[in-house]
């Protein structure tokens, strides 16, 4: 039933295999402009499990606290100070250009010259204390050694003030839907006229940072250190366009390679033009379909145009060796279709199905990255067990003869391989086998999970994001890396002993966790507080019992 099938198959395609030729341009024009307006998406949200519990909690209370797609950026007096006029004056200007960005959340901006960055201190008649950068602030010798005053009266070295005092730091936190302008708004149409926003173009925003930021503030005495997410996708974009580089080279030497083992030019173009189509198809499919290419996704062409050529060389093969069998190009080229359009179709549906299982793990750029993946096996079907052999059959291979010695020798090595099929032999491999994997089991308990290197493990490791990150670890108390938990607890909770005592215990087993460098929470600070009405004395930095007290 599926060999008369595939028959019936057969005798239709080359019956006509003009117009289907025609077809597969046809459709190639449309694919190849819808790739052309393929554009480059990375979201920090299909980065995290969003329906996992962790991230629940997390979308819940994102309004309230914040979310965690936010970027850090330390401005470094590369004298080592800080307390100059040009150095606060630089610090003042990233601080205004970061506000107004499109995409920062204006409210979460923080640095020295944010209102909120305030200090407190205990006076004779109580508590005083003000913005760290007070509204009368005069950047001279005077105004600076109040700021530094206030600067150790906040306790904020190591967070906003580098432990040296050689840079200061900004950290804002970005939205995920920004103001459309003017000219995008005319151009809406439909429906989406009514819509004025649209979700963060994160490498856009990236390429913003740079030059507004960083092309615009950095010099020979002031350097920008720049991280976050935004700023690494962006970093992993830009690097990607340098794999258009050696994507031309993969091409051409599976080009030599290809030519070495067919010997004939055309045999060698239509297999890499067939599996260029079908790349172009994946790219094309994925903008008809609504998806961008995610930067962390860049390899999946590579690996669909790999797959194409390993399947195109084995249509060619095929229909080589029935040339030199004496059959003409055509009747080889249907023969070798009928061949390998079942066992190359099962083997690429196979490899189909693999890459959609990986829609199982709720995470968007895997989602992604197995959608793209699996878009770009399905179409090799289409372009290297339809299109190649109908586009063979109107070519004229000459039929090679075959070199006796040679032909006499590679009988010779098939026949030695061979002998790993008898018992004698294949008792050895078993157990060379056995052993083999029993190394290999041995060595994967060893497997380590997550990150061995500091930094982003996308980028090399002497690369700027990685060198900023370097240089912020090393000069604050505060990682890149950090983790926030939250207490739901019943309303006004925070005004009851028992709920901070909790708190208080769980901080306290945070912090002396190995690998943990700082921890801070409400229990920490009504310590402080409550030691501040006392005089400041250090015995009464305890957690008041009382309600009123805590209130």
């Amino acid at each position: 039933m599926l060999e008369k099938l595939v028959n019936g198959f057969e005798t239709h395609l080359f019956r006509n295999r003009m117009w289907v030729i025609l077809s597969f341009i046809l459709i190639t024009i449309f694919l190849g402009y819808q790739a052309s307006q393929l554009k480059m998406d990375a979201a920090f949200s299909k980065n995290i499990p969003l329906n996992h519990e962790y991230m629940k909690t997390y979308t819940k209370h994102q309004k309230d606290f914040g979310g965690a797609n936010r970027i850090m950026v330390s401005v470094e007096d590369t004298s080592g100070n800080i307390f100059n006029p040009e150095y606060f004056e630089t610090l003042k200007n990233v601080h205004d250009q970061l506000f107004f960005i499109p995409g920062v959340e204006c409210s979460q901006v923080k640095s020295l010259y944010s209102p909120s960055t305030r200090f407190t201190e205990v006076v004779e008649d109580g508590f005083a204390g003000g913005p760290v950068i007070p509204a009368d602030f005069r950047n001279d010798e005077y105004g600076l050694n109040v700021v530094r005053d206030n600067v150790e009266k906040a306790g904020i070295v190591g967070r906003l003030v580098s432990n040296d005092y050689s840079s200061a730091m900004l950290t804002a936190q970005l939205m995920d839907f920004v103001a459309k302008t003017d000219e995008e708004m005319a151009e809406s149409e439909g429906a989406e006229k009514d819509i004025t926003t649209k979700p963060l173009n994160t490498i856009q925003f990236a390429k913003q940072l740079e030059e507004e930021l960083r092309g615009k503030y950095e010099t020979d005495t002031i350097k920008i250190h720049i991280i976050g997410f935004a700023k690494m996708a962006g970093d992993v974009a830009e690097g990607a366009k340098g794999v258009l580089l050696f994507f031309l080279i993969a091409i051409l030497i599976t080009a030599v390679m290809v030519y070495l083992f067919s010997k004939s030019l055309i045999l060698t173009l239509l297999p890499l033009i067939c599996s260029l189509v079908a790349v172009c198809w994946q790219l094309g499919l994925l903008t008809v379909v609504g998806f961008g290419l995610d930067p962390m996704s860049i390899l999946v062409p590579f690996l669909v145009f790999a797959i194409g050529v390993s399947h195109g060389v084995q249509m060619i093969n095929a229909v080589r060796r029935r040339v030199i069998d004496g059959q003409n190009t055509k009747a080889a080229s249907a023969s070798a279709f009928r061949s390998l359009l079942v066992p190359g179709g099962v083997a690429l549906l196979s490899d189909t199905v693999g890459f959609l299982t990986l829609l199982a793990i709720d995470i968007g750029i895997i989602r992604e990255l197995a959608i793209s993946a699996s878009l770009g096996v399905a179409v090799i079907i289409l372009t290297n067990l339809i299109l190649l052999p109908l586009v063979i059959s109107y070519t004229t291979i000459k039929p090679e003869k075959e070199d006796p010695v040679k032909k006499a020798k590679i009988e010779g090595l098939w026949r030695s391989l061979s002998r790993f099929a008898t018992p004698k032999y294949a008792s050895v491999v078993l157990a060379c086998t056995a052993l083999l994997y029993a190394f290999g089991f041995q060595q994967a308990s060893n497997m380590k999970i997550g990150d061995l290197q500091g930094g982003a493990p996308a980028l090399h490791l002497d690369s700027r994001y990685n060198q900023d990150t370097f240089h912020i670890t090393d000069n604050y108390s505060i990682t890149t890396d950090y983790m926030t938990v939250i207490v739901e607890a019943t309303p006004e909770a925070c005004t009851y002993h028992s709920i901070l005592n909790e708190i208080d215990q769980f901080e306290w087993m945070v912090g002396n966790t190995p690998g943990v460098e700082s921890t801070a929470s409400l229990a920490s600070v009504s310590k402080q507080v409550n030691a501040g009405f006392n005089e400041g004395n250090p015995k009464w930095q305890v957690l008041p019992r009382t309600t009123a007290s805590l209130v």
